[in-house]
């Protein structure tokens, strides 16, 4: 039997599935994906705030911030729109902002290239079209499945419009030429002002209510206006009047403005006409021969199915002409950010190297007011006159030392002086060659010797030698004889 080696390499019998290949993004690419996706996602959207760090560049173009009291991003104004703005951006100004959500790559930055921008205010009846119309929709008020056709040969038209103007005598000249049996219901209310949407919405009510006392009343319900600016056509954008016509039993055609002017009601109505004069005809359009209707329809289907492929080619044409103009000018807009901001940087690092030079010259003026050689000249002479002063004191006190050490040695050579030792009654012996006598042993009887004590010289002969204690006897006989 085998016993098990904790130390021996064991074989992995597991059965886990291997790890997935993670992939690894470069920087510049997930950023730039990121950019992508975010340009797709919001490619139009409108940004209300309050600007701050407002900063023109040289170039045109305009940076700031657009912020409010829980975030705040980055907006960019390249020149060609800048110089399409009716105002003049400032700090601390409230404005709607209209443009494309991107991300800077070089900072992997959000931000958001503006295409438009107004003031808090002049842009509120499209800001509340907007939202209206988002909200309606969102609630289903839009959709086709809900929208009646209409009556194929109505006998009776109810059209709710002014009784002045063009568009009551536009739609009864088209009808009456069309089908001169259909009877018309003019029901007169004011198409513009603070109370046309009440005036509006109660004939819509008014004649839905007729209409189910009388069967036969009115076929259907003709909402007219001739065209105008956005204010001109409030009434039809309200909620009110939006409401009045889902509610309506029957159906409601909507011919307000011009054919490129689109209202609420127009998107809530059974059908919108582009004109007024467009909507009599699509009313009276059953009443021709039916032969003709469909000879008509083929050949409008024929050329509109010509129209739209052209259109369709013309558009495909575009959008790749556009979309590679997009990416270039998407690719110039970026490229001259950076140089903007490479632009704000060297500015930024001119004013800094300024400033350190501005520093350095300071410091070295410092340094030669401090090594101004007139005053190391100034203290190398009050250091000279104390080292002169500090010189001769101690000159002084040396020769003083000097003085009285030789005094002590002149002292002390005359006490060591053999003159001194005469002046105390001793005398010096010379023999006849010069030499002092030390020794008795140095002279015999008869030799001349000179002898000098303290005052002077004098020569005598020697009579006798001997030793010391002889002559000690000898001069004490002497002293007693």
């Amino acid at each position: 039997m085998a016993l098990f080696d904790p130390f021996e390499p064991q074989l992995d019998l597991s059965f886990d599935e291997p790890r997935s290949t993670r992939r690894i993004w470069p920087v510049g690419d997930l950023v730039s994906r990121v950019r992508s996706l975010i340009e797709n996602e919001y490619a139009d959207v409108w940004v209300e705030g309050e600007i701050s760090n407002y900063r023109p560049a040289p170039s045109g173009h305009v940076y700031f911030t657009l912020k409010d009291a829980q975030a705040q991003l980055p907006i960019v104004l390249f020149r060609r729109q800048a110089m399409l703005l009716r105002f003049r951006p400032e700090d601390g100004l409230h404005v709607l902002v209209r443009g494309r959500v991107s991300v800077y790559e070089q900072r992997g930055q959000m931000q958001l290239v503006a295409e438009t921008m107004e003031p808090v205010g002049a842009g509120s009846l499209q800001l509340a079209f907007e939202q209206l119309k988002a909200k309606l929709k969102a609630e289903g008020l839009f959709e086709q499945g809900r929208k009646r056709p209409l009556p194929a040969y109505p006998r009776t038209v109810a059209i709710v419009t002014s009784s002045t103007g063009a568009v009551i005598r536009d739609f009864l000249n088209v009808a009456g030429r069309r089908h001169a049996g259909l009877s018309v219901l003019l029901y007169p209310v004011s198409v513009q002002g603070d109370q046309a949407p009440a005036e509006i919405a109660a004939a819509l009510s008014a004649l839905n209510e007729a209409a189910a006392a009388q069967p036969g009343f009115a076929d259907l319900i003709v909402v007219a206006r001739g065209g105008g600016s956005l204010e001109d056509l409030a009434a039809f954008n309200s909620e009110r009047v939006a409401r009045a016509i889902a509610a309506s039993g029957l159906p409601v055609v909507s011919a307000v403005g011009h054919e490129t002017d689109f209202t609420i009601a127009d998107f809530v109505a059974d059908l919108r006409a582009p004109t007024p004069s467009a909507a009599a005809e699509l009313i009276t359009e059953a009443q021709h021969a039916v032969a003709e209707r469909l000879a008509t329809q083929a050949h409008r289907l024929e050329r509109a199915a010509r129209f739209q492929l052209l259109q369709a080619q013309q558009r495909l044409a575009r959008v790749d002409v556009s979309r590679t103009q997009a990416r270039v000018t998407s690719l110039l807009h970026r490229l001259v950010q950076r140089v903007d901001e490479l632009g704000f940087r060297q500015e930024s690092a001119m004013a800094a190297q300024l400033r350190r030079r501005q520093t350095r010259v300071a410091a070295l003026a410092t340094e030669i007011l401090r090594t101004d050689p007139r005053q190391r000249i100034a203290a190398a002479r009050v250091q000279l006159a104390d080292l002169s002063a500090r010189l001769a004191h101690k000159l002084e006190r040396q020769v003083d030392t000097a003085q009285a050490r030789w005094a002590a040695l002149d002292a002390r050579l005359h006490s060591l002086s053999p003159l001194a030792v005469l002046d105390r009654g001793y005398a010096l012996v010379l023999n006849a060659e010069g030499e002092v006598v030390r020794s008795a042993a140095m002279l015999a009887p008869g030799d001349q010797v000179v002898t000098r004590v303290a005052d002077g010289v004098f020569t005598s002969r020697v009579e006798s030698t001997g030793p010391a204690d002889a002559a000690k006897t000898k001069n004490a006989k002497k002293a007693r004889g």
